[in-house]
């Protein structure tokens, strides 16, 4: 299976992946994903947003026990975040097969779209629909890069966008949630291949619109211009030390320029601000910081700051009793994140657990992103044995 999904939107020249939401490389991913489940005779279902199921026993049954993740990628991502959850939950199928095990409670495995949210800008876009978290009209407002909107997009890979929105029926038909995925830190000690979450990080989107003046290089004066790229960059120098100070992250990872053209002072730039803290306190605090410290420096350079909130998830404590009943079945160690998943968007509708397989290099949304066969192998042992104590008792 992973020697399938390799070479699925992998990039020649980076050798990262760029599975993105309803383009041709998702449409493969998805293609996989239906094929896995008609292979292994389960019931194949696409629900109203998109998101991919298959089921071992009655869908209507209630109490199911689901695991899963996504197959979409961030620019030019690593192998291993999504997919591995993916993989992982039909291999565990196959081990409790070869156990011999009886189900007592429906099992079903779950390909949730666009939790990257590397195409719309906001992450979890299928998990938040399904939890009525985000609604089917601001879904509607949202575009890509290109100006494409989500139920165009939807639309012209052959799906139908008209149906999207909160499917509670669903959730109230699942009992619990197991995401099984790649641990995007170095938490995990060498004798530790898997561990157990205990939280998610609050965190959120920010867009920073930083608005100049237009104007010549070449002939411009220093002290007439109104250069945005200017304020821009203070911002980020003052975001990293203010988040530094406050013991939390703060990262402008992409940016857009207007015009955009070497010998031209900038009218616009947009800074997309990812922010992330222990607490949600100390995470509104430190965004009104550098909101702060932006406006300050745009009086300066005669720059006016907008700041727009595009997503924001406050903090998830996991299920207790579920968490516990699965650090104590795998006697493996309890650790929090600062990474966003799907699970954590269900915490609120249904009990959701996360188990995370040791990464050595600590990398992640990178090609360099990585996972020892033995210890993505331990993971599938780990999940199936989560899988039979909640499914098969």
């Amino acid at each position: 299976m992973w020697a399938e999904l390799l070479p699925v939107g992998r990039s020649a020249s980076s050798g990262g992946y760029r599975r993105f939401a309803w383009n041709s490389a998702d449409a493969e991913c998805r293609a996989w994903f239906e094929q896995q489940a008609r292979n292994r005779g389960l019931t194949y279902e696409l629900d109203r947003n998109g998101n991919q199921w298959a089921w071992l026993g009655d869908p209507n049954a209630g109490g199911a026990v689901v695991t899963g993740s996504h197959l979409d990628s961030v620019p030019d991502g690593g192998a291993f975040d999504g997919p591995l959850g993916v993989v992982s939950s039909f291999a565990a199928l196959d081990e409790l097969r070869l156990r011999g095990v009886e189900f007592t409670r429906p099992l079903a495995i779950v390909n949730f779209g666009d939790e990257e949210g590397a195409r719309f800008g906001v992450a979890c876009i299928g998990s938040r629909l399904s939890a009525g978290v985000l609604s089917r009209e601001a879904a509607y407002e949202l575009r890509d890069a290109d100006g494409v909107r989500l139920p165009d997009a939807m639309e012209r890979a052959g799906y139908d966008p008209t149906a999207i929105g909160a499917d509670g029926d669903r959730l109230a038909r699942i009992g619990a949630f197991v995401e099984l995925h790649v641990e995007q830190g170095r938490y995990l000690a060498e004798d530790q291949p898997v561990g157990v979450a205990s939280a998610i990080w609050p965190h959120g989107r920010w867009r920073f619109d930083f608005h100049g003046e237009a104007n010549h290089a070449g002939t411009t004066r220093i002290e007439d211009r109104r250069d945005p790229m200017l304020t821009y960059a203070n911002t980020v120098l003052s975001a990293r030390k203010k988040a530094k100070l406050a013991g939390a992250l703060a990262t402008f990872g992409k940016v857009a320029v207007e015009p955009n053209g070497t010998n031209a002072i900038a009218s616009l730039v947009r800074g997309w601000l990812d922010s992330r803290a222990a607490d949600e306190r100390t995470l509104t605090e430190l965004v009104a910081e550098i909101e702060r410290a932006a406006a300050e420096r745009g009086e300066r350079d005669g720059v006016r700051v907008e700041l727009t909130r595009e997503s924001y998830t406050p903090v998830v404590d996991f299920d207790g009793p579920l968490r516990d009943r699965l650090a104590k079945l795998l006697a493996a160690p309890v650790l929090p994140t600062g990474a966003g998943h799907d699970a954590g968007i269900l915490a609120s509708a249904i009990p959701t657990a996360m188990l995370f397989v040791r990464n050595p290099s600590g990398v992640s949304h990178s090609p360099a992103e990585h996972a020892e066969e033995a210890d993505c192998l331990a993971g599938v042992a780990a999940l199936a044995d989560v899988l039979e104590d909640l499914a098969c008792q």
